[in-house]
Order: structure tokens, then C-alpha cells, then sequence
């Protein structure tokens, strides 16, 4: 059979080496030309200084002249200027043949001489010769067409400036696992902490978070109380939560180790046996009933209160005898008396008039103060 010619392109390997002759000519020349511009523009105004005020009148002058000359031959200023440049920094006797204007113009930010031109001289290794993109990474540009990693970070940066193109970049981007694995745990927290801020995304990411024991687990304990609080916030979820909570023993004993949790407690089961009083008085047919027990009760629990006091100080009193107690006891038994006294006030009123009600007096009294 055969053999297929290679193809360049729409051209065979031949053609193409006969284009690339012919152009490399063109470019010589236009390098040439370029030069020449640059070295006529220099000889119209040559480098300044810059600095001060009269330098940077100077330079006004500058740009004037070499704004009048681009026109003059059909150029734009800044395509002048950079000629100039250019050429300032490559003298005739190290330009070199075969290297192309565009070459020179970036090895000319080289800023050490020397090293400069030096640098010419040697094309990178296993390069025949000088190329645009590695002149820039001689330099530390971008280039055009990135080859390693860090060119093609460098590359897609500069794309991503423009804050759609970056956007629709780091979705596509994140929903590549290949690519998410290689992304540093921090880099990783941040990006969920931006992707958080609004908070329809959290409260849809936070429960499946939640629904992760490996995560919840590297929670510290301070962050997990502040959850439960957050999400406790409604009294409903308060409700279930702290029922579920209160049938586990230990956190039972330790929540009531609290004096305020134990105190709430006491308070909400004494007023959620009111509350069921109430109702039981209220639908039920036998309430009348229970309330004249109820009555019958409280009047023997009285009479029982009243008798057990009695039958108290018949046998603590008696030992007082010969007894002389200090102004300190004597103070606190006055309180004590008073106290008493108050107490039979109250439950001869009640007995009287059928009225329970403490005023303020009485109730501090009662409760010691």
C-alpha cells in the first residue's frame, strides 16, 4: 500500500515546510522593518529619563513628536512607541537573525543587560529556536497556549476575571468529583461558606448535613449546642425535642442537676395538674361530687395542720424552761411568731369568709422575707 502523506492542516508535511520558509523570510523582513522604525523613532526622540517636573515635560514633548511621526507613516502612536522601545533595548550588534520582532519585544523585559542578551543566545532546551509562548515563560508571562499546570491556572484566572464568566466556570467545575477530590479542605470551606450565605442554600444543604453521623460527629460540643438552640427556637420542636431528651436517664439526672431546669419542671407539672383539674371540673359529670371530697379533705388536712401544730408546741415549748435564749434566737422566734400569727389570720378569714386570697404583706411573711 501506499504511504499516506502526513497533513499540516489542509496542506501535505512538504507544502507546509515551503509555507513556513516563505513565511519565516516575510517575518525576517518584518522584523527588520519593525527595527527600523523602532531606530528611526529613537533617532526622532531618544530615551528619557522620567522624573520631576521638567521630565515630565519632556515626556509631553515626547509623545508629541511621536504621535506626529506614526501618523505621518500610517501607524498607530502606541505600535511606534513600542518600536522605540524595543529597539532601545536591543542594540544592532545583539539583535539576532531568524528571531522575530514579537521574541525581542518580550526578552526585551528581561531587565538585567547581560542576562539579556545572553538569553537570546539560547533557546530553551530541546527547543530549536525561540518561540513567543516560551520567551514568556522565560520571562514569567502568560502564555498563549498553556502546557503545564500551573500556565493553564494562570490561563483560566485570567479568563475568569469577568465575574459570570467565573461563575458558570466554578459550577461546571464543581460538578466534576474528579476535580472536587483535588480541592484543599479549606478551600473547600470557603467555597461552602460563599455557596451558604443565602439562606434558602443553607437551610437546604444543613439537613443533609445533619442526616451524616461521620460529620455531625466532628462537630465540637459548643457549635452543637448552638444548633440545637437555633432549631429549638419554635416551641413546638422544643416540645418533642426536650421529651425525647428527658426519657434518656442520664441527660434527665444532669438536666435537673440545673436548679432553673428543675425549678421549671416542679413548675410545669404542678400547673399541668391545674390545668387538668380545671378540665376534669369543667367536662366532667362527677366533678361536683369530687369537689365535696375535695372540700372534705382540705377541711381535715386543716384541722390536721392545725392539731400537729398544736400537738408541736405542747412538746418543743416545755423545754424552754429555765432557758434564756440570745437576742439573735429571740429575733428569729419574733419572726417565726409573726409568721404564725399571720398564718391563723389567714385561716380565720378563710374559715370566715371563704376567701383564700394572700395580699403582698402576708405573702412575703409566709415566704420568710
Amino acid at each position: 500500500m501506499p504511504e499516506i502523506a502526513e497533513q499540516v492542516g489542509s496542506v501535505s508535511s512538504g507544502r507546509y515546510a515551503q509555507i513556513v520558509a516563505e513565511l519565516r523570510k516575510l517575518v525576517e523582513t518584518t522584523s527588520r522593518a519593525q527595527f527600523t522604525i523602532g531606530d528611526y523613532a529613537l533617532e526622532v526622540e531618544p530615551m528619557r529619563e522620567a522624573g520631576g517636573q521638567e521630565k515630565s515635560d519632556e515626556l509631553f514633548s515626547v509623545k508629541d513628536s511621536l504621535f506626529r511621526l506614526a501618523e505621518d507613516i500610517g501607524l498607530t502612536y502606541s505600535s511606534v512607541n513600542s518600536a522605540r522601545w524595543v529597539a532601545s533595548k536591543w542594540p544592532k550588534e545583539h539583535r539576532q537573525a531568524g528571531v522575530s520582532h514579537t521574541v525581542h519585544r518580550i526578552l526585551a523585559g528581561i531587565a538585567d543587560e547581560q542576562e539579556r542578551f545572553a538569553a537570546i543566545l539560547t533557546p530553551p532546551e530541546g527547543k530549536p529556536r525561540w518561540t513567543p509562548d516560551e520567551a514568556n515563560r522565560r520571562v514569567g508571562r502568560q502564555v498563549q497556549k498553556p502546557v503545564t499546570p500551573q500556565e493553564k491556572v494562570s490561563a483560566i484566572h485570567t479568563l475568569a476575571k469577568d465575574e459570570e464568566v467565573a461563575a458558570v466556570v466554578t459550577g461546571d467545575l464543581l460538578r466534576r468529583p474528579a476535580v472536587v477530590a483535588q480541592v484543599r479542605q479549606e478551600d473547600r470551606v470557603r467555597v461552602v461558606e460563599e455557596l451558604t450565605r443565602d439562606d434558602k442554600v443553607a437551610a437546604a444543604v444543613a439537613p443533609e448535613f445533619m442526616r451524616r453521623p461521620a460529620v455531625v460527629a466532628q462537630v465540637t460540643a459548643a457549635d452543637k449546642v448552638k444548633v440545637v438552640e437555633e432549631l429549638t427556637r419554635d416551641e413546638g420542636v422544643a416540645a418533642e425535642v426536650t421529651t425525647g431528651l428527658l426519657r434518656r436517664p442520664d441527660v434527665a439526672f444532669r438536666a435537673m442537676s440545673d436548679d432553673t431546669a428543675r425549678h421549671q419542671v416542679n413548675h410545669a407539672q404542678v400547673e399541668r395538674g391545674r390545668q387538668a383539674r380545671e378540665h376534669f371540673e369543667q367536662t366532667s359529670p362527677v366533678a361536683p361530687a369530687i369537689r365535696q371530697i375535695d372540700r372534705s379533705v382540705e377541711f381535715l388536712d386543716l384541722v390536721t395542720a392545725c392539731h400537729a401544730f398544736v400537738a408541736a408546741a405542747g412538746r418543743v415549748v416545755p423545754g424552754l424552761r429555765d432557758r434564756q435564749l440570745g437576742e439573735d434566737e429571740q429575733a428569729v422566734m419574733r419572726e417565726n411568731c409573726a409568721r404564725v400569727r399571720a398564718t391563723l389570720d389567714w385561716i380565720e378569714t378563710a374559715v370566715d369568709t371563704g376567701k383564700v386570697d394572700v395580699d403582698g404583706e402576708l405573702a412575703r411573711l409566709l415566704q420568710g422575707e
